[in-house]
């Protein structure tokens, strides 16, 4: 098979959706592997050490577009890069379809098969693509927190854990997946008062078995969230649906509950976010203040970080990639049900149900595109 790695050309991403490695085991397999131009040089990798692992380099997005059966990236596409996907085209990224209608629309004009990273599921419910990017996301959440907690950011100005004789902060955590459950383990580490929010008393249970004696469990609801708001400093969506928009567990008239210099952190933004005031912002300008609340919700947190995030990405993506190079996209899903979920857009088709959901559209089966 031919494969493309572009550029990502998201504000800020400096990941790359596949390694040096990862091109050797692709071209071991058999398989033809063209990377942009400086498409790794963000994350560490120049065109060299592609070179080295077997890859030709294109000069353009263009080329990788054109040249490519499979198109292997980290972000969705972005409008610049709709004209060029080709009907039949296998795009194996994340897309988060149910945040952004018109990237929807799109891949269904253009009749591509799009193969998101966030809905590959296991038997047991968990979304290996995911995951990476989320423990990521939830550990940076409190680093990011913890910055714009400070007073020349326009936060409360608190020292996250504090100092001898003065209490830290408090950190809430909406949500105990693993982004909630990352998150809870950095800001307890610093040494913050943390209390993490779940609606499943099981996970709950687990929680409260495993975290250290400075994080506290509590039932998600209304009324406990209305109840602690008051009283934290920093507060993390860490809300996932898989495929779904994110529920509002904190509405506008909330925003009123919280101290002037509250942060919020919504890592669930790239999903709609749990937060109703909350909306996409770049590394480039991450933040906006909305009754005095300061709101930040990068969609890619990840991207600052770029080294770990395409090491931990591409350490996950790569068994599943060879998967659909090997075997082509309708075998490899056919005899993989993880892979199955994880198609979106089919053909023109919407084969995921939360998709489907969440703009009104038709939809039908993954099983009946293959």
């Amino acid at each position: 098979m031919i494969i493309g790695v572009p550029k990502e050309i998201k504000n800020n991403e400096n990941r790359v959706g596949v390694t040096p490695a990862g091109v050797i085991e692709l071209v071991r397999n058999g398989h033809t592997v063209y990377v942009q131009t400086i498409a790794g040089e963000g994350s560490g990798f120049t065109d060299d050490d592609y070179i080295r692992a077997g890859a030709s380099i294109l000069p353009s997005i263009e080329e990788v577009y054109g040249i490519a059966e499979m198109i292997i990236k980290v972000k969705e596409p972005i409008e610049s890069e709709y004209p060029l996907i080709k009907e039949d085209q296998l795009l194996f990224t994340y897309f988060h379809f149910a945040s952004y209608e018109p990237l929807t629309h799109a891949m269904i004009e253009r009749k591509a098969i799009c193969l998101a990273y966030e809905t590959v599921e296991k038997i047991d419910r968990s979304l290996p693509l995911l995951i990476p990017m989320s423990e990521v996301a939830g550990r940076m959440a409190i680093q990011e927190g913890a910055k714009y907690l400070e007073k020349p950011m326009q936060g409360r100005g608190i020292l996250l854990g504090g100092v001898p004789g003065v209490r830290p902060a408090k950190v809430m955590i909406l949500g105990g997946g693993v982004v909630g459950t990352n998150a809870a383990k950095m800001a307890a580490g610093m040494g913050a008062d943390v209390t993490i929010l779940d609606n499943n008393l099981q996970r709950l249970r687990y929680l409260d078995d495993i975290m250290p004696a400075n994080v506290n469990t509590f039932m998600s609801n209304e009324y406990n969230i209305r109840e602690l708001l008051s009283t934290h400093d920093l507060i993390v969506g860490a809300v996932l649906i898989p495929g779904a928009k994110a529920p509002h567990l904190i509405t506008r008239d909330m925003l009123k509950q919280m101290r002037p210099g509250t942060v919020v952190v919504d890592v669930a933004v790239d999903q709609g976010g749990c937060i109703e005031t909350c909306k996409p912002t770049t590394h480039e300008n991450p933040t906006y203040i909305i009754d005095d609340v300061v709101h930040y919700c990068v969609a890619n947190m990840p991207g600052a970080v770029p080294y770990t995030s395409t090491l931990a990405l591409t350490n996950a993506t790569l068994p599943y990639a060879l998967q659909l190079a090997n075997k082509g996209w309708k075998r490899a899903c056919a005899e993989s049900d993880e892979l199955l979920k994880g198609l979106n857009v089919v053909q023109g088709k919407v084969v995921y149900q939360g998709v489907a959901e969440a703009f009104g559209l038709e939809f039908v089966p993954a099983e009946n595109v293959l």
